[in-house]
């Protein structure tokens, strides 16, 4: 057998694939192929853009939500959250960094795992939920 006939290659199945590599950057997979993946779950390298627009708007009504807090706190309110409410004693008026970090880390995780069946349920719960307290915080503060 001539030598270019054979191929001795190294299955690069055998190993998954670095987070930092070429892929982390310029990846190809947008979606999962196979039914049984799809079901089960798994990782891609390019998100949708309605995940990126409710991840976008998530944070943003995570700051919007802050903003407002800030305004009914100067307005003589009372934050109803003991955590929040604990973390406004210890940072005052910086609470919002603590805010945004703790909200925004997470979501970067849930973006992660985005192919996965309950994670894109969680992420929509996320954002009813910042729509139901800012219109909260809204009807507090016309009434």
């Amino acid at each position: 057998m001539i030598a270019l006939e054979r191929r001795i290659l190294k299955d690069r199945r055998k190993q998954p694939t670095l987070a930092l590599s070429r892929f982390a950057v310029k990846g190809q997979r947008g979606s999962l192929r196979r039914k049984e993946d799809q079901q089960k779950g798994g990782y891609v390298d390019r998100y949708s853009s309605g995940l990126f627009f409710l991840i976008i708007l998530i944070v943003g009504l995570n700051v919007i939500d802050a903003l407002l807090t800030m305004k009914i706190l100067e307005d003589g309110g009372r934050e109803m959250n003991p955590i929040v409410r604990s973390i406004i004693q210890v940072y005052g008026d910086k609470f919002w960094i603590w805010k945004f970090g703790i909200v925004s880390g997470p979501l970067v995780l849930l973006c992660l795992h985005s192919k996965f069946r309950s994670v894109t349920a969680v992420i929509l719960g996320a954002g009813v939920i910042y729509v139901a307290a800012i219109l909260f915080q809204i009807f507090l503060m016309i009434s």
